[in-house]
C-alpha cells in the first residue's frame, strides 16, 4: 500500500437489541455460520490489505481480548482501545483511540455488526486520492435515519424520519439527497486533533466538523450488506451465509 492505513472496529456496544444472543457474550462474538462477527470483519479487512487494527471494547471485554490473542491473528498488529470504565459511544470511542492512529494517514472505521463484501481497498484508494477529510459510506435504502448531502456530496444535515427531526450543519435547506449510513467510514486522523474526548455519536461529530471540512458521501452498491443490529435479522443473515459458504 502507498500509505499507512489503520482499520478500527467498533466492538464496544452492549448489543442489547440482540436479546439472548448477547446475554453471556459481547455482540462481536456472536457467530454467523460458526464464525464470529469480529473474526469475519477482521478477515474481510485483512483480505483488503489492512494489517493494523484497533478494536474498542467494553461489554464482556475480556472475551474479545482473549479471542484476539489467538494464533490466527499473530501476524497482524492489534491494539485494544479499552472503554471498560466508560462506554463512549461511536464518536467518543474514536476520539479515545486517537493515540493508536499516530502513524496512520488514513483510518477506516467499521462497525462490528456490519457484514459486506464491498471492495474496501478500492474505496480506500479512491479516498486517498480525493483530498477530502472524511467519507461516509452511504446507500440508497430504507432507513428511519438519513444523512443529508448537497449536490457536491457534502454533508449538510441529518434527519429522523419517524420523529420529523433534523440536525443541520449550517441552516435548514430544501435541496438535498437523503442517504442511509452504512456503518463504515474513512477519515484522515488530523480531522479529530482539536476535539476533546467525550461521550457522543460519530454522526454528531461529523455534523460539527462538516462546517469547515470536506465530509462527503460515498455511495456504495456491494454484492451484500447486512446490519445485524437486531435479533429479528439474525436468522436471515445466518441462512444467507450458510447458503453462500456451503462447499
Amino acid at each position: 500500500m502507498s500509505t499507512k492505513r489503520t482499520a478500527m472496529i467498533l466492538a464496544a456496544g452492549k448489543g442489547t437489541r440482540l436479546s439472548e444472543l448477547t446475554e453471556n457474550q459481547p455482540k462481536a462474538m456472536v457467530k454467523i455460520n460458526g464464525i464470529s462477527l469480529l473474526e469475519r470483519v477482521i478477515h474481510q479487512l485483512e483480505n483488503q490489505g489492512f494489517k493494523h487494527f484497533v478494536v474498542n471494547v467494553h461489554h464482556f471485554a475480556d472475551q474479545i481480548i482473549d479471542h484476539l490473542k489467538q494464533t490466527q491473528y499473530q501476524h497482524l498488529i492489534l491494539d485494544i482501545s479499552d472503554e471498560r470504565k466508560t462506554l463512549l459511544e461511536t464518536g467518543g470511542g474514536i476520539l479515545n483511540a486517537r493515540s493508536y492512529f499516530a502513524e496512520s494517514e488514513i483510518v477506516l472505521v467499521h462497525n462490528v455488526d456490519i457484514l459486506t463484501n464491498l471492495d474496501l481497498k478500492s474505496v480506500t484508494d479512491q479516498f486517498e486520492k480525493s483530498g477530502d477529510a472524511a467519507w461516509l459510506l452511504t446507500q440508497d435504502r430504507p432507513s428511519t435515519r438519513k444523512l443529508l448531502f448537497d449536490n457536491n456530496k457534502q454533508l449538510i444535515g441529518w434527519q429522523h424520519l419517524e420523529k420529523s427531526a433534523f440536525k443541520w450543519v449550517h441552516h435548514p435547506q430544501t435541496n438535498y439527497s437523503e442517504l442511509a449510513f452504512s456503518g463504515i467510514h474513512l477519515f484522515k486522523p488530523e480531522l479529530f486533533d482539536k476535539l476533546p474526548t467525550r461521550f457522543g455519536s460519530i454522526i454528531d461529530l461529523y455534523l460539527r466538523l462538516a462546517k469547515t471540512n470536506a465530509v462527503k458521501s460515498k455511495v456504495i452498491n456491494p454484492g451484500y450488506w447486512f446490519d445485524m443490529g437486531k435479533f429479528a435479522e439474525f436468522q436471515a443473515i445466518e441462512n444467507y451465509f450458510k447458503q453462500i459458504e456451503t462447499n
